[in-house]
């Protein structure tokens, strides 16, 4: 049985609050570990379940809190809110993204040489800019991730494998965002591999999306095909 909690981390002044999934076990060996980076909106229940479901796979998982206090947003003006400071600084970001790294990495029982990150819109930029410092994890896994460059990192030199699970059509990363991407990742020396899925767009794997002209709606075909490729990803890079 899953069991689930919430844990307290800080930097300087601020409390953050992850939410902790794993399967209790009374072997002594330790297993990898998966951050979860949520969408704009904040640490809720969709990123969590995703924690959960990890679990079940045999990993612990830490749902992260990149606002801090649980912070969460109720309509798309207070996600934007939320999200810009972080948009607008990104060492901030990769700060806030650091901290989780070294949170999961310090938990009982997780195999601190075997930790992988996945993120969904937001939470995808924000696992890639992990990647993009350097920091010694295994991979990363972008779900319709923001692909904007940082700015405080010209030449990036990736060390994480990158799995990047995309929406052709997503107006928010356009096909030629996604190959300047690639053209970055290969620069940064990287192992990577973009999954593209024609006919999706922006937000496609949460089954609440659904505003067209916003251009985020729920495919639940690509959404299948893209966890079973982050499924067999992370038995590759964890293993």
């Amino acid at each position: 049985m899953i069991q689930t909690k919430t844990i307290a981390y800080s930097s300087g002044t601020i409390d953050f609050h992850g939410f902790l999934a794993y399967k209790p076990t009374d072997t002594p060996s330790s297993r990898p570990g998966v951050l979860v980076a949520h969408a704009w909106g904040g640490r809720d229940s969709f990123a969590e379940n995703k924690a959960r479901l990890l679990a079940e796979m045999g990993y612990t998982a830490l749902a992260i809190d990149l606002y801090g206090k649980g912070a969460k947003g109720s309509n798309p003006e207070e996600n934007a809110a939320l999200m810009k400071p972080l948009m607008e600084n990104r060492n901030e970001l990769q700060s806030r993204m650091a901290l989780g790294l070294e949170t999961i990495k310090q938990i009982p029982g997780v195999d601190a040489s075997r930790i992988a990150a996945i993120g969904f819109c937001f939470g995808g930029l924000a696992v890639l800019d992990l990647a993009r410092t350097g920091a010694n994890f295994r991979g990363a896994v972008s779900f319709h991730g923001l692909l904007t460059p940082p700015d405080n990192i010209p030449k990036p030199a990736i060390r994480a494998a990158i799995l990047a699970l995309h929406g052709y059509d997503d107006p928010m990363a356009t096909p030629e965002q996604l190959a300047g991407f690639a053209d970055e990742l290969t620069m940064a020396g990287a192992d990577w591999q973009i999954h593209a899925y024609g006919g999706t767009v922006h937000a496609f794997t949460n089954p609440e999306a659904y505003n067209p002209d916003f251009g985020t709606v729920y495919n639940e075909r690509a959404a299948t095909r893209a966890w079973e490729s982050m499924q067999r990803f992370l038995d590759e890079v964890l293993k």
